[in-house]
């Protein structure tokens, strides 16, 4: 179908230039077609005209000889200046070159079209709706390499050398966990030093064992820290392992953000830039410019919009005017109870009337609504987050400021 509706636009447009030049190119060389053109010249239309009208007042006697004879002169001469001026006219070009110029137009509109499109098309390639794309992206996710299948065609990473002490204990280390593989201390000891030496398979391994234990409870972080340690060690690669390390973490803390960016990694990774953007934005706008998770999303995510077909346009980070946040008001504890209530309610006065004055996005309403409720100003808290509910209508920007209503024990209340 693509071939026929191409060939067929080709035609038409080369058909339209080739019959335009052929009527430019038309022959008019022959005696009647050069009577008729002079025939049809309005110009000396006009002095045959009032040549007539001499001829028809000197009848009359309203014209002297003498001055018709004078006016006939006068038509005269302008009627040769109109009739050299038409034969120097451009003629038309001949009939031979009419016909190189429609060959040359159809070559290079049907030639240049087909070039065009063997260079930059895809010859051959079959009609992909978007049904068939997300089953080929499936497709693709179910059967990407698996964690060991995609070590194995990595090059072998340099090793740190290691001071002759530490090296001596890491040796020490995996002889005890060798002898003993399911010792928890051991374990989280490879967790933490294995990294030092290079070996993020040893720490990935070592967090996923700990997590299986028998009698194991492991938390969100815990599940988050071996999905981070799988992904480091592939160099940035979600394999289905990490996958399902991202999936537990979820499970027990939906909010996790190293497990939403990771997600996140994983859509641009199978071909489903649509879910990636919907990860990404939110977890982006709530996130604060220092977070580790920031700078990549900052920047990939515009290139990962455009692939889902979505107009967006980054924010500018802003780190100077943004509320106060959990780490700032923990910061404050160390404070006595005056010093600390002032610095935190002129934190939270500065952001409300920043937000009343200038607006702001979604992550700043949440910070307020979330100082609120550490403050206990519960029906404050309420009021801003019920304004949010009338700004903000798009799911992906409702979420993070529901989310923290909801820690403020305000998400209850609905316009």
């Amino acid at each position: 179908m693509f071939w026929v509706v191409a060939a067929g636009m080709a035609l038409v447009v080369t058909a339209t230039l080739v019959l335009t030049a052929m009527r430019a190119g038309a022959p008019q060389d022959s005696a009647v077609a050069q009577e008729q053109s002079m025939a049809d010249d309005p110009q000396m239309s006009v002095y045959r005209d009032q040549l007539e009208a001499v001829a028809r007042d000197v009848a009359r006697g309203t014209v002297a000889p003498e001055e018709a004879e004078r006016l006939r002169t006068e038509i005269a001469r302008r009627l040769l200046d109109a009739d050299k001026a038409r034969a120097e006219a451009p003629r038309s070009a001949p009939r031979t070159a009419t016909l190189i110029l429609a060959a040359a137009i159809g070559t290079t509109v049907i030639g240049g079209a087909l070039l065009g499109y063997a260079r930059l098309g895809a010859p051959g390639y079959p009609d992909l709706p978007l049904a068939h794309r997300l089953e080929l992206a499936a497709e693709a996710a179910a059967n990407r390499p698996g964690f060991e299948a995609f070590m194995s065609q990595l090059p072998p990473e340099p090793k740190p050398t290691l001071d002759p002490e530490f090296a001596d204990l890491y040796g020490k280390l995996q002889a005890a966990l060798e002898a003993n593989p399911d010792d928890p201390r051991g374990l989280e000891l490879m967790v933490q030093f294995a990294p030092r030496t290079g070996d993020l398979l040893a720490a990935a391994q070592a967090q996923g064992r700990l997590n299986r234990l028998p009698g194991a409870t492991p938390t969100a972080e815990d599940w988050a820290n071996e999905a981070d340690l799988l992904i480091l060690a592939t160099q940035g690669y979600v394999s289905p392992e990490a996958e399902a390390a991202l999936q537990r973490t979820l499970q027990a803390d939906p909010r996790n953000p190293v497990a939403r960016f990771y997600m996140g990694l994983m859509y641009t990774q199978t071909g489903r830039p649509d879910l990636a953007f919907a990860i990404w934005r939110p977890l982006l706008e709530e996130s604060q410019p220092e977070d580790p998770w920031v700078p990549p999303i900052r920047s990939q995510i515009e290139e990962v919009a455009t692939a889902a077909g979505i107009a967006y346009e980054l924010p500018p980070i802003d780190a100077g005017t943004r509320g106060p946040s959990a780490a700032d008001i923990e910061a404050a504890s160390e404070m006595d109870a005056d010093d600390r209530m002032a610095m935190i309610e002129n934190m939270v006065a500065g952001l409300s009337t920043r937000l009343a004055e200038e607006g702001g996005g979604p992550a700043e309403w949440a910070q307020l609504i979330r100082a609120l409720g550490v403050l206990g100003r519960v029906e404050q808290a309420a009021t801003i987050w019920l304004e949010a509910q009338r700004l903000f209508t798009d799911p992906d920007s409702i979420a993070p400021i529901r989310e923290a209503a909801r820690a403020a024990g305000v998400a209850g209340v609905q316009q």
